[in-house]
């Protein structure tokens, strides 16, 4: 088919070399330090370096990994009473965001209304000012392996840490610009692991214009993360790019939830135009694909530029809540 907490800060993001993302909202009470803080390394090469459970459902948490040169956060929001159900386990979506952005972001979006009354834990983790959810191929800033850390390290520490279902059922990705990429990418190179993928203005198809979402990645993740060096390198890892084109991985989104959103009407910003046209065929191709292979998806062209859609977020974790394994 085509078809709150507090912001404290509100900012339009335009990532070097055109790839321009949505407006960012940054907000939290993050700064109070549990006794959890001190907890010592968990086993999964995480050590936490601060941590505020004042909140009853948006808990928030500091690593420190070798994975990651800095000490990435995670927001984890949790169910209506959650604290009152017992053994109860719920499922699990894994919510990525954008270029430019943290994991503060949807927090100033509106992600607690958006699941008010809906039984899932939501988990929000640091990716990246240009991230792209991926290991560098080189660095000149220490270890940037935002890959590894998500997959390798803070999925089986959600799964130890909060009663979910550790396991395909439970768990979804979805994402947004970056993140929405991320996610097409995460299900397809990790095939076990997600039962349903979200891309809300995500690219999908990244060597299309010889190209082009590759030399965004390369050009946002050199000037903003990696100091001169890339995700994909100089020239590009053919093995990898290919890995993590969603275009070239077809049959690994076979027997999951496929859930798209992308905008057909620029806005007065130029950047934003020349991203979420690009999103928009990339879009196109990915679903023609998909046709063409008999797997069944959700699409949306929705009028609008390259941004968040409070509504097609709603009814996507509302397909989500009723795809995975029921709290």
């Amino acid at each position: 088919m085509v078809n709150d907490h507090r912001p404290t800060r509100r900012t339009l993001l335009k990532a070097a070399g055109g790839l321009t993302v949505a407006t960012g909202l940054g907000a939290g009470t993050i700064l109070a330090t549990s006794a959890a803080a001190n907890a010592a390394d968990d086993g999964f090469g995480l050590h936490i370096v601060d941590s505020n459970q004042n909140d009853p459902r948006m808990w928030y948490y500091r690593f420190q990994t070798a994975e990651i040169g800095w000490q990435p956060a995670v927001n984890v929001l949790l169910p209506d009473g959650y604290h009152e159900s017992g053994d109860r386990r719920y499922p699990v979506l894994y919510l990525l965001h954008g270029g430019l952005q943290d994991f503060i972001t949807f927090d100033a979006a509106g992600v607690r209304a958006w699941i008010a009354g809906k039984p899932v834990i939501v988990v929000m983790p640091d990716g990246g000012k240009a991230g792209w959810y991926s290991n560098p191929v080189t660095t000149n800033v220490g270890p940037r392996n935002w890959e590894s850390f998500h997959l390798n390290q803070l999925i089986p520490w959600i799964d130890a840490n909060f009663r979910t279902y550790a396991e395909f059922a439970g768990r979804a990705v979805s994402g947004f610009s970056m993140g929405g990429f991320g996610a097409l990418k995460y299900t397809a190179k990790y095939y076990g692991h997600f039962a349903s993928v979200s891309s809300h203005s995500g690219p999908a198809s990244v060597r299309r214009d010889s190209g082009l979402v590759v030399h965004w990645a390369n050009t946002s993740s050199a000037a903003v993360d990696l100091n001169g060096d890339t995700v994909y390198g100089v020239p590009w890892d053919e093995a990898r790019v290919s890995m993590d084109n969603p275009m070239q991985n077809i049959e690994r989104y076979r027997g999951k939830r496929i859930f798209l959103v992308a905008g057909t009407s620029p806005g007065p910003d130029p950047f934003n135009y020349a991203n979420e046209t690009q999103v928009l065929a990339g879009h196109r191709e990915f679903r023609a694909a998909l046709d063409q292979a008999g797997i069944a998806f959700t699409a949306y062209e929705d009028p609008g530029g390259h941004e968040i859609r409070a509504h097609r977020m709603i009814e996507d974790i509302d397909g989500i809540v009723n795809h995975l394994r029921p709290a």
